[in-house]
């Protein structure tokens, strides 16, 4: 008895590990990508300097494509500050989440020196880098990114939201993504996501403003988990339920859950089959 409890703990751990392997490995593939090819969009070619819609638009369709590949794998975050914002409302665990940022930071990094490294030194210039504008505040600054990451994070909840729509949430936040950038770009280069800033600063090792983009888009998420979660469309999850999706337990339950699912399902495709040979006989 002792043993069979073993030996589907084991079990447990490890269904629990590949699934969260997958999704980390999605968060850090999504993330690279993003990367490499929005920051690419806004480099400085001299035959053909990058408008703001070109680089609104690449933001975009990198997006649209990003999510619709991994959303499945992994809610297809591609952002600390969705990440945080998930957490927030009670829809990660805290473990989870923290190994999620990690994943994003690794992709956001891997994606930018692989970009570094295919561009030509005089093109790099700063690299994508985001900066606050000249006539704009260090405050200005913060709050534009606020703004635009509440946007965003709204609309990943409504689009993500099992209450709301069951289709694909790939084209509609692309295009948030699209809108942040058509007026973000003027003020700080638009970040809305703290990986992708951090993956530009820390190849070319620019960090003078670099808080902004965490203070700004962090805020910005909690703001509006708080708004989508709790007033626009509150769920019914009691404060037992929130401490056990915090902690991971349950997580694991969820898994426990399947595996008797699962093996009742195999057990009556075991006897259909045998009923048929039955017939056959």
């Amino acid at each position: 008895m002792e043993s069979g409890r073993r030996s589907l703990a084991k079990m447990l751990v490890c269904r629990l590990w590949i699934t969260i392997s997958k999704a980390l490995f999605a968060e850090f593939l999504a993330t690279a990508l993003y990367v490499f090819f929005g920051v690419g969009s806004a480099l400085r070619w001299p035959l053909a300097l990058p408008s703001v819609l070109q680089i609104a638009i690449t933001f975009n369709l990198a997006t649209a494509v990003i999510v619709q590949v991994t959303w499945k794998a992994s809610g297809a975050h591609v952002n600390p500050a969705v990440t945080l914002a998930f957490l927030v409302g009670s829809q990660i665990s805290l473990p989870r989440a923290v190994a999620y940022v990690a994943a994003q930071l690794a992709g956001a990094t891997a994606g930018a020196a692989l970009l570094y490294g295919v561009t030509p030194g005089d093109i790099r210039e700063n690299f994508g880098v985001n900066m606050v504008r000249s006539s704009a505040s260090t405050g200005q600054a913060v709050a534009v990114e606020l703004i635009l990451t509440l946007q965003l994070v709204l609309c990943v909840f409504a689009s993500t939201d099992s209450r709301q729509t069951t289709g694909s949430p790939a084209a509609t936040i692309g295009a948030s993504v699209a809108v942040g950038h058509l007026i973000g770009f003027y003020f700080t280069g638009c970040s809305m996501n703290p990986a992708r800033s951090f993956g530009s600063a820390v190849i070319v090792g620019k960090f003078e403003v670099h808080w902004i983009f965490w203070v700004g888009p962090l805020t910005g998420a909690v703001l509006a988990s708080l708004i989508y979660n709790f007033i626009l469309f509150p769920d019914t999850k009691t404060l037992t339920q929130r401490l056990a999706i915090l902690t991971g337990s349950a997580e694991m339950e969820k898994t426990e859950g399947e595996e008797p699912q699962k093996k009742e399902t195999q057990s009556n495709s075991e006897d259909t089959e045998m009923e048929s040979v039955c017939q056959v006989a």
